[in-house]
């Protein structure tokens, strides 16, 4: 294992009580690896934010193989929020895990600033952060603790890391929760610490994987802000989401995959106007409407609160 997949490593997993280990010999360490890349903002000024060519994944059985991710062509530009929408089993999640090199790809190309991910994915690491489904908090640390703790293994030095935690906390807004244990907080300052920690290295990209599923609606607009305030400072989001309507309100431009495929891509008010023109529609159609369109449903088709997509 190189030195900066040891550092990610240790920073998922180390505990409250592991604090010691964090000497200046193993952060000069880890400074090493880091300060030459995301910390120091040395991405890429031109082109898009995340590039896919012809992106493949194909899973070998007994039974033969499967195509989980058929061709699928993408480009996120520089600033924006993209949204990435599809049903259960549609190769969303196959498709993310590639681009943050969570699984390797079959054949095609992908880039994320412009940094090819197959020839080098430990660059591209450095200039994402990702904010998985299931927060990875320890709950015996407080707020301040866990994000000095991932600054201090990205190699800041203590002052540093005090510096960009309190930084991070006034961003999402969890000040006054600082020094409370995390065990202690609700499911929505959950989700948004877990934004934080995302973003202690300044990451180009934030992949956020459905970053308000299981929330109230109340802590889902509180997410929803927070999102909106990483991407005025400049970090581009990319975003999956079940809910249609969140991906109305946050995303600039959104693409929709099913079978593997991308079968819908462009603006939310554009894909609305394109439908209704293609039907004749007296009325807006929804974002749902073209969702459904999209992928061959019908409302009959889909039980219970088609705001929330399943299969």
């Amino acid at each position: 294992m190189d030195d900066s997949l040891l550092v990610q490593a240790v920073a998922m997993g180390l505990q409250a009580d592991d604090r010691t280990l964090l000497s200046d010999e193993f952060v000069v360490a880890s400074r090493s690896v880091y300060m030459n890349g995301a910390m120091t903002g040395t991405g890429t000024d031109n082109g898009a934010a995340v590039e896919a060519e012809a992106l493949v994944k194909r899973y070998e059985g007994k039974n033969g193989g499967v195509e989980a991710v058929r061709g699928v062509d993408l480009r996120v530009e520089n600033g924006e929020v993209f949204g990435f929408l599809g049903p259960n089993g549609a190769g969303k999640s196959t498709t993310v895990k590639m681009l943050t090199t969570l699984l390797t790809i079959t054949s095609g190309t992908a880039r994320v600033s412009g940094v090819d991910i197959a020839e080098d994915p430990d660059e591209v690491r450095r200039r994402i952060g990702v904010a998985l489904q299931e927060a990875g908090l320890d709950p015996r640390q407080t707020g301040r603790e866990l994000l000095v703790l991932q600054a201090r293994l990205f190699g800041l030095s203590p002052g540093e890391a005090t510096e960009r935690a309190e930084s991070l906390l006034a961003l999402v807004e969890l000040e006054d929760a600082a020094d409370r244990s995390i065990k202690g907080y609700s499911g929505g300052m959950k989700r948004r610490l877990d934004l934080a920690s995302a973003l202690v290295h300044e990451p180009e990209v934030l992949f956020l994987d459905e970053p308000t599923t299981g929330l109230d609606p109340a802590s889902r607009l509180t997410v929803w802000d927070e999102v909106r305030r990483i991407n005025e400072r400049g970090t581009t989001v990319f975003l999956t989401t079940q809910y249609l309507e969140e991906a109305d309100q946050l995303c600039d431009r959104l693409a929709i995959i099913d079978d593997g495929c991308i079968v819908r891509e462009g603006t939310p008010a554009r894909l609305k106007a394109e439908l209704r023109e293609h039907r004749g529609l007296a009325g807006d159609p929804t974002l749902e409407d073209v969702f459904l369109d999209a992928v061959g449903r019908t409302r009959t088709r889909v039980a219970g609160d088609v705001q929330e997509v399943s299969a």
